[in-house]
């Protein structure tokens, strides 16, 4: 586990997010959205209304021989980072590549 707050609080992770995702998984296809605002007064929802709800839309070749679980854990584990400073709910949706 990385130590706490190692990403800028008051400020969107999402081109982060992007690039950390296109360099571990060459997508052909990547869509990164911050859904925090429509999670304002849910649980796991911060004051600022950023980077607590992620969704992330993919398509890539590293998936391809992959089940559903495998994918979801490749992706949770490139973005630990964020989920230790903060990211409460990440969806995941994978697409053909």
């Amino acid at each position: 586990m990385s130590d706490q707050n190692t990403l800028p609080p008051n400020t969107s992770w999402q081109p982060l997010m992007v690039a950390t995702l296109q360099r571990c998984f060459e997508p052909s296809f990547l869509e990164v959205i911050d859904e925090s605002a429509q999670h304002a007064g849910h649980a796991g929802a911060n004051d600022l209304g950023l980077n607590s709800h992620y969704r992330v839309v993919i398509a890539s070749a590293h998936f391809e021989k992959l089940n559903r679980v495998q994918r979801h854990r490749l992706v949770y584990d490139s973005l630990q980072e964020f989920l230790d400073n903060g990211l409460h709910a990440l969806a995941i949706e994978f697409r053909s590549n």
